[in-house]
């Protein structure tokens, strides 16, 4: 129950308000659909599985081509990290079955061992997610600061793809590595249009696809890029500024979610330990048992509450 408790409030309160809300993120994928339905995006995707897969041996291709490999392949693109993906899905099968064995073996109960094989299972993805939030997050903190490198650089007469260097060389991790895969790209003969679909493939966010939008749109249309890279730069930092006044608001919502959670737990083990056999005697009763997952439900319902209640979406 701890660590239920523990997990959803993780997961309700200290992912950071950087990222888009589930809405958002419907909104972002049927976007990028939207824009790789073309040709050049789908050559990109073909060019991306290609490179990929090139240096692998033939059993090793076999099992990258399965259908499942393909989202694991993105996660951990998206993650920054370089390793096949079946690699991670025969780590989660072998975490899965040693588990199971493990757990079987110490306390004989089929359900238990089920359950802690589906957990043990899931970790390599939730590190790669937690992995992945991270880096997203700081690729947007950075990318106001890189458009308007770029916005200098283009004022100083530029070109676009050199921009796009300039900001490779002088930002850091991870901005400076995407922005030079852009480049690259279109050094070496690239579509513009390619390489920034590219880019958004492997950073989906909200302000990525904005300045992908908006730079696409300026190539047909025409006008001064630099002035709307300025814009969007200072657009995301009101964003980001406008996103921490609102965590900043809602921090005492979810200290006291927190403190609601933890408090049951906190005043049984004390219970436990100043008069040894009163929590004992709850769980083992029939009716405690029942009182205490009544309970146990109650607290995750009260938890979703009150996110619903701390959730701005910005």
């Amino acid at each position: 129950m701890v660590f239920s408790v523990v997990l959803v409030m993780s997961q309700a309160f200290v992912a950071p308000l950087m990222g888009s809300r589930r809405s958002a993120k419907k909104r972002l994928r049927q976007r990028i659909q939207g824009l790789g339905d073309s040709l050049i995006g789908e050559s990109h995707a073909v060019n991306v599985s290609k490179k990929r897969m090139q240096n692998l041996s033939p059993w090793e291709q076999r099992l990258e081509a399965l259908p499942i490999m393909g989202r694991v392949a993105t996660l951990i693109t998206q993650a920054g990290q370089e390793r096949p993906a079946y690699r991670v899905v025969l780590l989660s099968i072998v975490l899965a079955l040693v588990t199971l064995v493990a757990v079987y073996l110490r306390t004989r109960h089929p359900v238990l061992s089920v359950l802690s094989a589906l957990g043990a299972s899931y970790l390599p993805f939730f590190f790669l997610m937690r992995r992945r939030r991270k880096r997203l997050q700081m690729f947007e903190e950075q990318l106001p600061d890189a458009l308007s490198v770029a916005a200098r650089s283009l004022r100083a007469g530029l070109p676009f793809s050199e921009a796009l260097n300039m900001v490779a060389l002088e930002m850091q991790d991870p901005i400076n590595k995407e922005f030079e895969q852009v480049f690259g790209e279109l050094n070496y003969g690239g579509d513009l249009r390619s390489a920034l679909l590219g880019l958004l493939q492997r950073m989906p966010s909200i302000s990525v696809m904005a300045t992908v939008t908006a730079v696409l749109i300026q190539r047909d249309t025409g006008g001064n890029l630099a002035e709307v890279l300025d814009r969007i730069s200072s657009l995301l930092r009101e964003r980001f500024r406008f996103q921490r006044s609102v965590r900043t608001l809602t921090a005492e919502g979810r200290g006291t979610a927190w403190v609601v959670a933890i408090m049951p737990f906190a005043l049984a083990a004390f219970t436990e330990i100043m008069k040894p056999g009163w929590v004992s005697e709850l769980v083992n009763d029939p009716m405690g048992q029942q009182l205490t997952i009544g309970a146990f439900v109650l607290m995750l319902v009260g938890i979703y509450w009150l996110k619903r209640l701390v959730a701005i979406d910005v």
